[in-house]
């Protein structure tokens, strides 16, 4: 009821499936963790609901927070009030978020140097002052989207420590990286 399913495909062959619910947008993607080489290696489904920063959705974001290891708050460079509401996004995550959860913040569009109103430098000071990574990116020319997404990765593995896994016990050289997925010639997914 109220939902779609695209499934897309990137420059790069990346495989990824999009989903639309009513008003917020979920994003699944595979990525490959660890030495393919040596049977060590897993699979992890990324999980991405974007809520757009709608203020509709701050009431119940607050539930999404609980349970995360990671959150990419997203703003846009173009838009003044976009990245001031950064500082009040990090204060619920602050307030609803595990103590230990790694923030990413990320400028978008940045392709769009000619209307670019947060520059590079005030936005990356104020990640700096926070202790948190910095990248822009632009959806529209995939920019560092990868990155983004790997960077998060890495400093949830970081946080976690060497040898870290799902059930928290197990010790394993685990590298993290990007390969892109070659569809079957069938489709994407």
């Amino acid at each position: 009821m109220g939902h779609s399913l695209k499934i897309s495909r990137s420059e790069s062959d990346f495989c990824c499936c999009y989903c639309s619910f009513l008003y917020s947008d979920y994003l699944f993607k595979l990525l490959l963790i660890g030495d393919s080489g040596v049977g060590k290696s897993c699979l992890l489904l990324r999980f991405a609901w974007d809520t757009a920063g709608q203020e509709r959705f701050r009431t119940i974001t607050s539930s999404y927070y609980r349970g995360a290891h990671g959150i990419i708050v997203v703003y846009d460079v173009t838009d003044q009030e976009s990245f001031n509401n950064v500082k009040q996004w990090l204060q619920e995550i602050d307030r609803y978020a595990s103590e230990n959860v790694n923030k990413l913040l990320v400028g978008n569009k940045c392709d769009l140097t000619t209307k670019k109103v947060v520059d590079y430098t005030t936005a990356k000071e104020f990640a700096d002052s926070l202790g948190i990574p910095f990248l822009e990116t632009s959806a529209k020319n995939a920019t560092n989207v990868e990155q983004a997404f790997m960077t998060m990765a890495a400093e949830i593995k970081k946080r976690m420590g060497p040898g870290a896994t799902a059930g928290g016990t197990e010790k394993s050289n685990v590298k993290i990286q990007s390969t892109p997925v070659k569809p079957a010639s069938g489709g994407c997914c």
